[in-house]
């Protein structure tokens, strides 16, 4: 009899708790997909998912009732371009943080930036590439994932592939090995060999440099061959993976989407006839503005006031040309450029340069959703995720209210907030 009673006991303690139901009172609700917010509606939790949104809902019996008055509540945004294991290059030059951090440091501040990130409102990251830090991506993604340390769902690309000899750090005697910031290549065979050591490592998805400067003082030209390209975009779609492809060029863009990449980041120097290509392909730009006018704040000394620079100018004026022709635009600022936890100057770079707010919004969430295949969250819907953010004021008339959040909250758990 003792052993049974012991038996049941050990069970009910193994027995997970009653799943919590919440009913979140905000002024209005944005569901990620209508541009206009919904006056009076109220979202019902149950568990980790949403059960129920619309006006006017009863609160289920024994639920917890959380008002936030003078808030939109709206889905959990999505960070489609980031660098957890770097930091802003005005604390740190690249070169520094890749030769001369400890990974045991990186891994860190990696820590620190995913907590950061999740608090801004920031619940699912995709983090394209540790920068020299070979695979902790992999380790601080599984971290989260069984809540040891506190961070957004990430999507992780380990490496990143690049051609060999065109990245970097750079400038060392030659023949002399240094540590390098990606997986170099060379051929069609070596790139399918990157690209599944990658995915054996536990790679989400896989990211490759189509161009870049061959030397410091040079401009970007294309890196990767197109048979290149082929191969490594057709083996990790074999295997499942979606392609991100760094592209500044309007060559190296045009062999990416002919690969058939998913998306672009960057884009800089795309042409009218590259994003037409782009919207036909379905390919998505990610256009990390924010990356551009952190640059020129950090080498130029921009104070942030208009007119900009010529460089944040131009690329202004590429995604200006992606959105008249339709191409698809993820929301992705190259966080570790700037600050983490700062993901929304991305989002006010993309009102700058003429989105409107509430399509930055879309892009930051459903939009970034769809273009990542990510079909549990992304909008305010029975039976998604329940991965949301309530914000002071109405970020759909301007992007900035998602500097002043509320409430960050992650499959139904309360991470900020009452």
């Amino acid at each position: 009899m003792r052993r049974l009673i012991l038996l049941l006991y050990a069970v009910l303690l193994a027995a997970p708790a009653a799943a919590e139901t919440l009913l979140l009172r905000p002024s209005q609700v944005f569901d990620g997909v209508n541009p206009h917010p919904h006056p009076g509606w109220t979202v019902v939790v149950e568990g980790d998912r949403i059960a129920a949104a619309g006006p006017n809902l009863a609160a289920p019996a024994g639920a917890k009732v959380i008002d936030l008055p003078g808030t939109t509540l709206m889905p959990g945004m999505i960070e489609g371009h980031s660098h957890l294991f770097l930091h802003p290059y005005n604390e740190t030059l690249w070169d520094d943080q890749v030769l001369h951090e400890p990974l045991a440091l990186r891994t860190a501040r990696a820590v620190v930036h995913a907590e950061k990130t999740l608090e801004a409102g920031f619940t699912t990251e995709r983090d394209l590439g540790t920068e020299g830090s070979g695979f902790a991506d992999v380790g601080l993604e599984r971290a989260i994932d069984e809540g040891i340390v506190p961070g957004p769902r990430l999507m992780v690309a380990t490496r990143a592939i690049v051609a060999r000899g065109a990245y970097g750090p750079k400038g060392f005697e030659p023949g002399i090995l240094i540590p390098q910031g990606a997986q170099e290549v060379a051929g069609v065979d070596e790139i399918v060999r990157a690209v599944r050591d990658q995915i054996a490592g536990g790679a989400d998805l896989i990211k490759f440099y189509a161009d870049y400067h061959w030397g410091k003082a040079e401009p970007s030209r294309p890196t990767l061959s197109q048979a290149e390209l082929n191969a490594g975009v057709a083996s990790a779609h074999d295997a499942g993976r979606l392609v991100a492809v760094h592209a500044a060029t309007a060559e190296g863009m045009r062999r990416a989407v002919l690969a058939g990449a998913d998306t672009i980041e960057h884009g800089y120097g795309g042409t009218a006839d590259v994003f037409r290509l782009m919207a036909q392909r379905g390919t998505a730009l990610c256009p990390t503005l924010g990356a551009s006018e952190a640059y020129a704040r950090y080498f130029q000394n921009w104070n942030g006031q208009e007119p900009a620079p010529e460089s944040v100018q131009e690329n202004r004026r590429s995604f200006q040309l992606a959105m008249k022709a339709g191409v698809p635009i993820c929301m992705g600022g190259d966080v570790g450029v700037f600050t983490h936890g700062k993901n929304w100057l991305e989002m006010e770079a993309m009102q700058r340069a003429g989105m409107s707010p509430a399509e930055v919004l879309i892009s930051a969430t459903s939009r970034n959703a769809k273009i990542l295949h990510l079909t549990d969250r992304g909008a305010i819907r029975p039976g998604l995720l329940a991965d949301l953010v309530a914000v002071e004021g109405d970020p759909t008339r301007d992007v900035s209210a998602v500097e002043h959040v509320r409430m960050v909250m992650k499959g139904g758990a309360i991470v900020r907030g009452p």
